[in-house]
């Protein structure tokens, strides 16, 4: 097909026209999951090509992480999962973030949240939700550099520079100190409380909207694999049969 041809003179053009040690697959497979990208090392030049061609008549499959910022589980989802699948099938999907998880609302002014792994999560996910809402298609970029970083406190200020240069540090600051961190954190407890099913842990990811054990499951060992497989079913739904997303 014309998707197969692209690929190899793509691949050819990086210098990669024949497979690397270890790898078991033809260049016109190299791009057809991560794992196989992964293995062939050619992820970088897959996630570049940006290999799925939309039908632009199918919504994108919707994706909601519910997470905390500190949360070792969420930062290996988000470093291994989430994001390098976004960054591949990115016209395909859509992303929302929702830093709070198993954090408590409290009625005090002095500490109106409470959180798993105490006050500097708290801040963590303070931080995080201030940076999403500053640096809009950048936030994706930034909440992973922290979650992949040692420290995602420490990281968070680089790695705002790196990938959201135009957006201030001290705006961000601003935001955790403001009313408007605290009315961020509030909709993001309204958001992950009104949860049906309630979160019995998190990760907890949905799909357009809906959470299944099955599908929070399969996006944990390759959510690469299960976004394809729930754009292809909205696609057999609309006139076109889908002609482009990986098998």
């Amino acid at each position: 097909s014309s998707q197969v041809l692209f690929v190899v003179v793509f691949l050819i053009g990086f210098g990669m026209s024949h497979p690397k040690p270890g790898c078991r697959y033809p260049p016109s497979q190299w791009c057809r999951s991560l794992e196989i990208a992964i293995e062939c090392k050619v992820q970088k030049q897959c996630m570049e090509m940006n290999a799925i061609r939309p039908n632009q008549t199918v919504p994108p499959v919707s994706v909601t992480l519910y997470y905390e910022s500190l949360c070792p589980a969420c930062r290996v989802f988000m470093s291994e999962q989430l994001f390098p699948t976004w960054t591949m099938l990115q016209d395909i999907m859509t992303v929302t973030l929702v830093p709070y998880g198993n954090a408590k609302e409290l009625l005090s002014a002095n500490s109106p949240f409470t959180c798993q792994h105490g006050e500097p999560e708290c801040r963590g996910n303070m931080i995080e939700a201030c940076i999403i809402h500053l640096t809009g298609h950048s936030a994706l970029h930034v909440i992973y550099c922290m979650a992949s970083a040692a420290n995602v406190l420490d990281a968070a200020e680089p790695c705002l520079e790196l990938y959201a240069p135009s957006v201030s540090w001290s705006s961000v600051v601003s935001c955790v100190r403001g009313a408007l961190g605290y009315q961020l954190m509030h909709s993001n407890a309204v958001m992950t409380r009104a949860l049906n099913p309630a979160h019995t842990h998190i990760p907890w990811v949905t799909f357009n909207g809906e959470y299944t054990e099955e599908n929070e499951d399969k996006a944990m060992s390759s959510l690469y694999h299960l976004v394809c497989q729930l754009y292809k079913v909205r696609n057999l739904t609309s006139p076109k049969a889908l002609r482009h997303a990986f098998t």
